[in-house]
């Protein structure tokens, strides 16, 4: 005797999701999409690989004050600057999201956060401590190339301290991101954050929660 369900299975779908701690639409990215994937709850069963990606690869430990930064890489005027901030923190306020500015005067260098997070992912914390390093840096501006503040942070997700301490002091896993970057760079992926679905389809940018949503829904539906 056969007994039917009207249950769904969830797909299962894998979603890299490419970006940097120091990436303001970064945060906005993910918050959508953890937003679409709220409102697709028992749809679908999502498994999220965080990838490296850095803005600043070259910048040095002490870091460049935002303004300056950001006027001689884009070419923004401070009308430019002051508009786009308004924009960033609005967006982060209707996501849930603090973005503080007046706390953020400076931008770091963030391949060990990098290494970090690696790390994280083999001890099954890559998320908690992802959200974590976009709040040390966006929402109480500390520095994210410290290794104190990603000490702190890696103990406040559950992470064991020593263990962090060792991976930061010793260089682990640099050859693995510097892999994992090159890797997204020479499949052009170039501009962050980029979210891979499936190894297949790219969205690209920090699009509102919607526009994940309907892609996700065409992907599995095999749209």
């Amino acid at each position: 005797m056969t007994v039917s369900t009207s249950a769904t299975t969830p797909t299962p779908i894998r979603i890299d999701f490419v970006s940097d701690v120091s990436c303001p639409w970064c945060v906005i990215g993910l918050k959508s999409l953890e937003q679409a994937l709220a409102k697709l709850d028992g749809t679908v069963q999502a498994d999220i690989h965080f990838q490296p990606f850095e803005l600043n690869a070259n910048m040095p430990a002490e870091g460049e004050d935002i303004g300056e930064h950001i006027a001689r890489k884009y070419g923004s005027t401070e009308e430019q600057m002051a508009q786009s901030r308004e924009a960033i923190r609005a967006r982060g306020e209707q996501l849930g999201f603090t973005f503080a500015m007046d706390k953020r005067g400076r931008i770091y260098n963030t391949f060990d956060a990098h290494r970090l997070l690696h790390w994280a992912a083999l001890e099954g914390r890559q998320k908690q401590l992802k959200m974590a390093l976009f709040d040390a840096y966006f929402t109480q501006g500390q520095n994210p190339s410290s290794h104190d503040v990603l000490l702190k942070v890696a103990g406040d997700v559950g992470l064991d301290t020593a263990k962090a301490a060792e991976v930061l002091a010793s260089g682990a896993y640099a050859d693995e991101v510097r892999a994992q970057e090159r890797f997204y760079q020479q499949n052009g992926i170039n501009s962050v954050p980029a979210v891979i679905i499936n190894e297949r389809h790219l969205i690209s940018g920090g699009q509102p929660p919607e526009v994940f949503e309907q892609a996700l829904r065409q992907i599995i539906s095999g749209a």
